[in-house]
């Protein structure tokens, strides 16, 4: 089950305007090993939220939360796009 990780300050504009909220969650594999991924959550509550694939694997959630802290604004960006092209190939 994915587990809630951080909510970041950055917001994001899409080109039609939409805020999105940035957040990262994890989620714990069958060996012990984490991944985590970020999440675009829309401001306002409408439309699509959207997620990038897999954006790191850690031993532990601990590490989990310290990938997660040391984020970037300018991560988001990349990450954003990433997201934005999993969900038109879906």
């Amino acid at each position: 089950m994915a587990q809630f990780i951080q909510e970041y300050s950055t917001r994001i504009t899409s080109e039609d305007g939409t805020i999105y909220i940035v957040r990262a969650y994890a989620k714990e594999r069958s060996d012990g090993t984490w991944m985590g991924w970020l999440e675009f959550h829309p401001a306002d509550g409408v439309g699509a939220v959207l997620r990038t694939d897999q954006e790191t694997s850690q031993p532990d959630r601990v590490t989990i939360e310290y990938w997660a802290s040391g984020l970037e604004p300018i991560y988001f960006d990349g990450a954003f796009a990433r997201a934005r092209d999993r969900l038109a190939s879906d």
